[in-house]
């Protein structure tokens, strides 16, 4: 593996680790908002970003890059408002699409198209990451400052999980 590539996984081991965190720390905050729909959803936001760095860790492995285990910055843990999380929650996917991008760059660069392959995976998922986060911040801008209309938000949320684990 060219050491370039395997620095950049690993930054990315990095990112989505961060993301695990940054989504476990909205899912506490808006579990303390009595937000249950809303946690739940970023509590498995939380776990397939976690699945996503074992994937990369994984990979690694099987083509003998050395994988390095990073120390992590502590998350956003408060926000004031429903908007401003999911306008983290889209930040961040777009954040993480940029760095998938440069890696593939950089596979290309590099003609390593064993891992370009590999990540096509992340790009796809990407794509589904994004238009959720995007999808989700555009009901609450249609909600606008509604009480009644976060109740039953938070209540649709769980539809929303259920539809996309199957």
């Amino acid at each position: 593996m060219h050491a370039s590539i395997e620095n950049l996984l690993n930054d990315q081991i990095k990112y989505e680790a961060m993301a695990s965190m940054q989504y476990l720390a909205m899912a506490s905050w808006a579990d303390a908002e009595g937000y249950g729909g809303i946690a739940n959803f970023f509590y498995s936001q939380s776990e397939e970003e976690r699945e996503h760095m074992l994937k990369l860790v994984k990979f690694m492995n099987e083509r003998g890059g050395k994988v390095n285990i990073p120390s992590l910055e502590e998350p956003k843990d408060d926000f004031d408002s429903l908007n401003s999380l999911f306008q983290k929650f889209l930040s961040s996917e777009e954040f993480v699409t940029g760095k998938i991008n440069t890696i593939i760059d950089e596979c290309l660069k590099q003609k390593d198209y064993n891992t370009n392959n590999f990540m096509q995976w992340y790009v796809t998922e990407q794509l589904e990451e994004e238009a959720t986060a995007r999808t989700l911040l555009d009901k609450l801008n249609i909600i606008g400052d509604d009480k009644s209309g976060y109740y039953l938000f938070d209540r649709d949320i769980e539809s929303f999980i259920q539809e996309h684990e199957r």
